[in-house]
């Protein structure tokens, strides 16, 4: 009896690790299936609008009239904020399908803040808000890690302070610190925007997630920033901490 109580138990073990292993099988199946299909949907998306912002920037360039112009400068900044939203879609599936690569190189620092300065200082003008950068001015002028990476980070970070900054400023403050050997550098993003409660900070990271929206209509973006931010940072051994105001 004892014998035949054993035996069932270890064939139901067995059951339950087939059952375990198909429903990984099936899983595993069905992310490659959802990244195959938002690669090739990124490009077939991608090609048309490439081909309308190519156009308008020739608008842009040939166009004198006041009126025109004012069109084409909004069908820009939407064509940006589309593409923005399709790479985010795209890098969250990259990474749930683990094949986001942290590839480290050596990188000029001040052209990583050039090409920052360059990208937030229109938005902020836009919103009239005051942009500023605080440099340490002890950090060495050439860092090793992600220069992709670390710049869609920060990006994000500054793109989502303009966003809900609707007056004063926005401050990206760079600076390190020394262990043995290695530079740790430390980032931080600074604005005097609407805040955010308390209990909302963790949504922050959720996929997906919009907090407030009532609050935020008429904000774009899909809710993946912070989430992708978040993933990157914890992929280079680091992490985001958010401090608010509401």
């Amino acid at each position: 009896f004892t014998e035949r109580v054993a035996h069932e138990d270890e064939k139901s073990l067995d059951d339950l690790l087939q059952l375990v292993e198909m429903k990984c099988e099936e899983a595993t199946a069905a992310a490659e299936a959802k990244s195959s299909f938002l690669a090739n949907m990124s490009h077939e998306i991608r090609t048309p609008i490439n081909a309308v912002m190519g156009l308008n920037e020739m608008i842009l360039r040939e166009s004198t009239e006041p009126c025109i112009r004012e069109y084409a400068l909004k069908i820009q900044n939407a064509s940006r904020s589309l593409v923005e939203d399709i790479n985010d879609v795209l890098d969250l599936s990259k990474i749930e399908s683990g094949k986001m690569n942290i590839i480290p190189k050596d990188y000029q620092l001040d052209d990583l803040v050039s090409s920052l300065v360059d990208m937030i200082t229109l938005r902020a003008q836009n919103k009239r808000l005051k942009f500023s950068v605080n440099l340490d001015k002890s950090m060495p002028s050439v860092l090793y890690g992600d220069y992709v990476r670390i710049r869609q980070i920060i990006t994000n970070l500054l793109t989502n302070a303009v966003k809900y900054t609707r007056s004063g400023s926005v401050e990206l403050l760079i600076s390190g610190t020394i262990y043995d050997d290695n530079l740790i550098m430390h980032v931080a993003v600074k604005d005097t925007g609407i805040g955010i409660k308390q209990e909302d900070i963790a949504k922050l990271f959720a996929d997906y997630e919009r907090i407030e929206e009532n609050r935020n209509y008429g904000i774009e973006g899909t809710g993946l920033g912070m989430s992708i931010t978040q993933q990157l940072l914890s992929m280079m051994g680091s992490e985001l901490k958010v401090e608010s105001e509401y």
